[in-house]
């Protein structure tokens, strides 16, 4: 499976240029061979928290999932959508559409844990559900951005049997070697891919993200890297599920859990 991570910039509620962007990366991504794409978290208006605008949240996602559907079906390329601002009901939430090669929505994640060092709970919901799919055959999983951060929720989309883990993010350049650090730990310990695609340039006034996406081995070896390069790029990289196994038969892990302690 060859994976496609696009390191984007998300220009902060400009949805029209962002959607324009979004269709050319995925463009670039079907051209060059890939069987999955990615885009990063809230990359239709940007991660705005408590002065979001109705204007910039996407209605029961419907203007997202279109144009998932569209494109997925047009390229016949797997496209997992990052994540944008919907609303559902009186509710706004970080979601995530997925898009199989037929064009069909597939699945579609919430945020559960909300980053409250930005205020993004005291304007959005929180998801509930873990969410799993399957791409090519092939189980894959989805957490947002800060969720890195609990290692609970990675652990139990491994033990949902999760092999590539999806990792969409808006994360800041202050904290970039948390970012690097927790995606490789992730990958580590639950012997997942892990493929962490960020967004680049400015992301609000003075603060820029961190760029840096990385598509994971389950040993923890990037298997390709973004690095520092602060501008637009899409990494690719061939995800080898034996390789998984492999890892998985030398350091048995799951085999030596001691789950009646924990």
């Amino acid at each position: 499976m060859k994976i496609c991570a696009i390191q984007m910039k998300v220009a902060l509620k400009q949805v029209e240029q962002n959607y324009k962007s979004a269709e050319v990366w995925l463009r670039k991504a079907a051209a060059a061979g890939a069987d999955v794409a990615v885009l990063p978290e809230m990359w239709s208006g940007g991660f705005i928290t408590t002065d979001l605008e109705p204007r910039l949240a996407d209605v029961d996602g419907r203007r997202a999932k279109a144009f998932l559907e569209r494109l997925a079906g047009e390229l016949r390329l797997n496209i997992v959508g990052g994540s944008v601002a919907t609303k559902k009901g009186a509710n706004y939430f970080n979601t995530c559409y997925v898009a199989d090669r037929q064009g069909h929505i597939i699945a579609d994640y919430d945020k559960a844990h909300l980053f409250s060092f930005a205020d993004e709970n005291k304007r959005f919901s929180a998801g509930d559900q873990l969410v799993t799919f399957a791409l090519d055959g092939v189980p894959c999983g989805i957490i947002i951005c800060y969720e890195i951060r609990f290692p609970e929720w990675s652990r139990k989309q491994a033990l949902a049997g999760t092999k590539i883990l999806f990792v969409p993010a808006e994360w800041p350049l202050p904290r970039v070697g948390h970012w690097r650090v927790l995606n490789q730990a992730r990958a580590i310990e639950n012997q997942i891919f892990v493929v962490a695609v960020n967004g680049c340039g400015e992301a609000v006034k003075d603060i820029r993200n961190a760029g840096n996406s990385m598509i994971i081995d389950p040993l923890g070896e990037p298997l390709a890297d973004a690095g520092a390069d602060p501008e637009e790029k899409m990494i690719m990289a061939d995800v080898e599920l034996a390789q998984l196994e492999q890892a998985r038969k030398n350091m048995t892990v799951f085999q030596d859990r001691r789950v009646e302690l924990y």
